[in-house]
């Protein structure tokens, strides 16, 4: 998802804060959910929704054998994808643990269904994690590529891509906060920029009850002004805080 995969995603506090969700569960399988709010949807450091609030939304099954599916959607600016004011994420995968590593992989699909008929949007990502906790911190480090596809394309035709992340998370002992970091690395000529390039961030969050609150720095090595907004004039790629609210259910 573009701020965050399953085990990705997940990904930052925008992206990056995902708080425990309450569950549903029956027989060998299990459903949660949350609805959040954010300030600004960063997608890998770049600004999906102009640098303004988008409302996002996500559910996930998982079964005892550690195979899960999933949505994740978010609201988005129109200059993302031909004119879609939606991104939805459709997400198929596995998850199990091996001598304290949590392993995750699995298949992402990027829909959007409301971009101008014919143009081509939408397209598949791989991703792959592994995560283990190191004393009081977790730490994850992650691969994503979508095969070559028109939707990829910097004008070259048919383009694929790579993305490599790690991740640190700290949960405050007997406390409701949390600190976490996220670096990415764009190694190819990104569908995002045109350019590899870096993103990074840093946040902390707070959880009440099924509420968690975040708020992270997020910034880029892109050059100011490499990314601006169509529609609001805004450098897509500078730096900001972004604020969310989160509630699971």
């Amino acid at each position: 998802m573009r701020a965050s995969m399953i085990g990705l995603s997940a990904l930052a506090l925008l992206a990056t804060a995902a708080p425990a969700l309450a569950q549903e569960d029956s027989d060998d399988f299990t459903l949660t959910g949350s609805a959040a709010l954010v300030s600004d949807y960063r997608f890998r450091g770049i600004s999906q929704s102009g640098k303004h609030i988008a409302a996002q939304a996500s559910a996930t099954i998982t079964h005892s054998s550690g195979f899960y599916g999933s949505f994740w959607a978010s609201s988005i600016d129109d200059y993302v994808a031909a004119g879609a004011d939606a991104e939805l994420d459709l997400i198929a995968g596995y998850s199990t643990t091996v001598g304290g590593v949590t392993l995750d992989g699995g298949a992402l699909y990027y829909v959007y269904t409301s971009a101008v008929k014919g143009a081509p949007t939408d397209f598949l990502e791989l991703y792959a994690s592994a995560k283990m906790p190191v004393g009081p911190a977790t730490i994850k480090v992650g691969a994503a590529y979508a095969p070559k596809s028109n939707a990829l394309s910097v004008g070259f035709g048919k383009e694929d891509n790579l993305y490599l992340y790690s991740d640190v998370s700290f949960a405050v002992p007997e406390t409701p906060f949390g600190i976490s970091a996220h670096l990415g690395y764009s190694p190819d000529t990104t569908f995002i920029t045109g350019d590899k390039y870096l993103d990074w961030n840093v946040g902390a969050t707070y959880t009440w009850k099924a509420a968690t609150f975040g708020i992270s720095y997020v910034d880029t090595d892109q050059k100011k002004n490499f990314l601006v907004s169509p529609t609001s004039g805004k450098d897509l790629a500078k730096a900001g805080v972004v604020i969310s609210a989160t509630y699971a259910f």
